[in-house]
């Protein structure tokens, strides 16, 4: 089959998903009650691009494939085709977006079994993948934006999916909002581009740009990207969105957070690494904030009760180490981590929607007994314990994704975040302060990491049960349709890793994710075993230190949260005080947002600067046109007599008057 039949394919699929599960069931209404066939079509449409994506990634031969299908834009010097590229990262990346996505789409037709919104659900779903797909095959910026601006208008949708609850609507809001910030710094990055080299073409960009433009246009155009990145990845200072994205059904979370949204500024860069690749100023500030993004989010999540909000600031910190090794240049890996990430936080995630479905199951119950519940939040790890014992299949998954994401060694998340760490280390053994700043915060980070993921995992599966009547009872075990999809995700974060193996081990020849990505996105292929700069036996010792911090962590944490539970978390408030206190309310960015930001910038601004332009200038205007027009109808109404021989004498008199122009006018 050709290259554009395939992509029209992967692209279509999704969006006649979309149209005909958001469009069919407002004229059918008895289809909304068909969830096996709306579950069917809905993850069918994003299962059968995988295994198109997966046919393309083991025929790509090496050379990049445009797909143009039409001109979209065309004006003066401006010429934008609705065209799509094919190379090894756009496969990469449809190839998490169609195989984590579909693995989620799954997973949802069991979680949401029962919800009357289920068929919009899914259409919402499929416009996100397919908005997603845009994004990471277009072969220009514009297109590129389209997806761009497609996930957001999605994230919105399904974030709010509940929008008769005000925290959902307003969550939904804030994700809209903050991220329109982002998306402006990418418009004028686009302008500057177009401006300055006529073409928005990937084909041009990754080819010409960097020999073409200053060296101070590239630092402006990257600068005005990572801003946009910024936003659309979370990295300070408009990370504040992804936390309170939590109000959505915990499928969103899985998608938004593990494979999709989230990564999309990480993408960006990458994509546009040979002009980032030329500003080493704008790296080192790109480096600088993932490193203290990957800290901040990891000492809040320290503290967080809410299962779903430590995922959330976990997912904050794991893209400020993407942020990292974008930073340091090693694009590839940065991918790398995106890969594996993808797995076991959307694990996680879907794990976390497993025990609260069941702890929902819990509060049922008890107000069946009679008990009062108006307290008692089925999200709050200090009222789980013991689930392993009623979840098996969820416990085991949960505590395999815990364990890769906290670096144990052999499982996925080990290899991608030691890589990491190596590349920034290796970075600043050459010379640069900042990479072996951002080496050390990134092995605090790592360290903080394994503790409250650790802690994620023995406060809700083991230890004592805390919810009441715990003797009475009990949760339950989920359905297949949300197991399975588990256990698919905890095999990729046990084997995803092996992608990836450090150079060290067989002279770097079983490191396919540098071989296949490393000559174009941050370095050249490895032919020998490690980097010129560094000794073996220096990144021997690396890996056994991370190895060493990791599982040290692991085991502490193990131990207090199984001997001492909670009460571990009330010692550590009263031993770090006000900074505990300061790490619970989040370094206080929302206070700062709505009192600094909001307050006294945006309504200080609305009411005393734009208020009176707007009730004197604008309504002036608009008010004293509607009295001019008032006034003139009322001297017109005054001819309308109603009789007949007035209205004669008019005509006669228009007569002469014309004929009199006519005659003395000539």
């Amino acid at each position: 089959m050709s290259h554009d039949l395939l992509v029209r394919l992967i692209l279509l699929l999704p969006l006649a998903g979309a149209v005909l599960l958001g469009v069919l069931p407002l004229f059918m209404p008895a289809l909304r009650r068909r969830e096996g066939l709306i579950g069917t079509i809905g993850t069918s449409v994003v299962v059968i691009p995988f295994a198109i994506a997966v046919y393309l990634f083991v025929s790509y031969g090496g050379d990049p494939v445009t797909v143009s299908y039409f001109t979209w834009m065309e004006a003066a010097e401006l010429s934008v085709d609705f065209a799509y590229r094919i190379d090894e990262l756009s496969l990469i990346m449809t190839l998490i977006v169609t195989g984590v996505g579909g693995v989620i789409h799954l997973y949802s037709a069991g979680y949401m079994h029962g919800d009357p919104g289920f068929w919009r659900f899914f259409a919402y779903l499929n416009l996100f993948i397919f908005a997603m797909l845009n994004l990471v095959l277009a072969n220009n910026l514009v297109v590129l934006f389209l997806g761009w601006e497609g996930v957001g208008l999605c994230s919105y949708l399904l974030i709010g999916f509940w929008y008769t609850d005000l925290k959902n609507s307003a969550a939904a809001n804030k994700a809209f909002i903050v991220n329109r910030i982002g998306d402006f710094a990418f418009l004028m990055a686009m302008f500057l581009i177009f401006s300055e080299l006529g073409s928005l073409s990937f084909d041009v960009l990754l080819t010409d740009a960097a020999s073409v433009l200053s060296a101070e246009t590239i630092d402006y155009i990257v600068l005005l990207l990572f801003i946009g990145a910024t936003g659309k990845s979370a990295q300070i200072p408009l990370f504040v969105w992804l936390p309170d994205a939590m109000a959505g059904p915990t499928p969103v979370s899985a998608l938004i957070h593990a494979a999709t949204m989230v990564t999309s500024g990480l993408y960006l860069l990458a994509r546009m690494s040979p002009i980032v690749l030329e500003t080493e100023v704008v790296m080192m500030i790109i480096a600088v904030v993932g490193a203290l993004t990957a800290i901040m989010a990891a000492t809040i999540a320290i503290t967080q009760n809410d299962i779903k909000k430590v995922l959330a600031y976990s997912t904050v910190s794991q893209l400020g180490y993407m942020f990292m090794a974008a930073g340091v240049g090693a694009f590839f890996v940065a991918i790398f981590h995106v890969l594996t990430h993808a797995f076991f936080k959307a694990c996680l995630f879907l794990g976390s929607g497993s025990v609260i479905h069941s702890m929902e199951h819990v509060e049922h119950e008890l107000e069946h007994e009679g008990e009062d519940v108006s307290d008692f939040d089925p999200q709050d790890m200090r009222t789980m314990g013991n689930l392993q014992e009623y979840m098996p299949s969820t416990g085991w998954t949960y505590f395999i994704a815990t364990l890769a994401i906290s670096g144990i060694p052999l499982l996925a998340g080990f290899f991608s975040k030691d890589e990491i760490l190596f590349k920034a280390f290796e970075y600043g053994y050459d010379g640069n302060t900042y990479a072996m700043f951002v080496w050390v915060v990134g092995v605090i980070t790592a360290a903080l990491t394994a503790l409250y993921m650790t802690r994620s995992y023995y406060l809700t599966f083991m230890g004592e049960e805390r919810w009441p009547l715990a003797d009475k009872i009990h949760p339950h075990e989920s359905s297949l349709k949300m197991t399975v999809p588990l256990w698919i995700l905890a095999g990729g974060s046990l084997v995803t890793g092996f992608l990836g193996l450090p150079a060290v081990i067989k002279d770097g020849k079983w490191n396919w994710i540098h071989h296949y990505l490393g000559a174009n996105y941050g370095g050249p292929v490895a032919e020998a075993s490690v980097s010129a700069h560094v000794p073996v036996s220096l990144e021997w010792g690396l890996i056994g230190l991370s190895s060493a911090i990791a599982v040290g962590v692991f085991f502490f944490a193990r131990s207090v949260y199984l001997s001492q539970g909670i009460a571990f978390d009330v010692s550590l408030k009263e031993r770090l005080g006000g900074l505990y206190e300061l790490w619970e309310h989040k370094y206080r960015w929302d206070d700062f947002y709505d009192n600094v930001v909001v307050e006294a910038l945006i309504n200080q601004i609305s009411r005393d600067g734009l208020a009176p332009f707007d009730s004197k200038i604008v309504d002036g205007a608009v008010n004293g046109l509607a009295s001019a027009t008032q006034e003139s109808s009322n001297l017109l109404r005054r001819i309308q007599t109603g009789v007949v021989q007035n209205y004669a004498l008019a005509l006669v008199f228009g007569v002469v008057l014309v004929i009199g122009l006519m005659i003395f006018g000539g």
